[in-house]
């Protein structure tokens, strides 16, 4: 593995857009998980006065989960189109960014994975962002203990190391998502997806700033 590289993917578990691109960030780390290392962070697009009912904007997701479909082949499942009609659902990126910082302690280089899980978990299966049980589950596929999970997933240091992850995204300049760098140096950042991208474009922008980073190394 070349430890000089990171890839860093930022993303949030209720962008719509993530959730279509999440298919090519795992393709990316299943093709590269060998040779650098990955980490996602969670940006935090509905914290603080952003919380608010899935109802207040029901409407624009209404048109625009399918152009997130026609765009990249991902689907919305049944379950949460009928969560969409319902409205009742709140929209806070707090607890699965607490669930994601979380695993990362247990299994920092399978975050693309977790990551992965949660957007499968609120997108097609309609679960709910602020039910404990959405990560217990998903926990559990990991091998890792809920009732653990659970209780960890509530300690005030799990909030903190979320909205650390909220901070180092803001420091990154990421400001909307799904975004995707290399990092090649402790002060060294490539920007290689802003919104969504395909997997070909990906794969031959990284193969661009390696190109880079060996030409900068001779």
């Amino acid at each position: 593995m070349n430890n000089s590289i990171k890839i860093i993917y930022v993303y949030d578990a209720l962008c719509g857009w993530c959730y279509g691109f999440s298919k090519v960030i795992k393709e990316c780390y299943e093709t590269h998980k060998h040779e650098f290392e990955f980490e996602v962070l969670s940006g935090g697009m509905m914290i603080g006065d952003r919380v608010g009912s899935i109802n207040n904007i029901a409407p624009y997701i209404k048109s625009a989960y399918q152009t997130v479909e026609n765009t990249t082949g991902v689907k919305f499942g049944e379950a949460y189109l009928r969560v969409l009609q319902d409205g009742s659902m709140i929209l806070n990126s707090e607890m699965p960014s607490i669930a994601l910082s979380l695993f990362k302690e247990y299994f920092p280089d399978q975050s693309v994975l977790f990551a992965h899980e949660i957007q499968n978990a609120l997108y097609f299966d309609g679960r709910e962002p602020n039910q404990i049980d959405t990560y217990r589950n998903i926990a559990v596929n990991h091998g890792i203990d809920p009732d653990e999970f659970e209780v960890k997933m509530k300690m005030e240091s799990s909030k903190e190391a979320a909205y650390y992850d909220f901070a180092l995204a803001k420091q990154l300049r990421v400001e909307s998502y799904p975004a995707v760098l290399i990092q090649s140096s402790e002060t060294s950042f490539h920007l290689i997806a802003k919104g969504y991208t395909d997997s070909a474009t990906l794969e031959l922008r990284i193969e661009n700033v390696l190109k880079e980073i060996e030409n900068l190394n001779v």
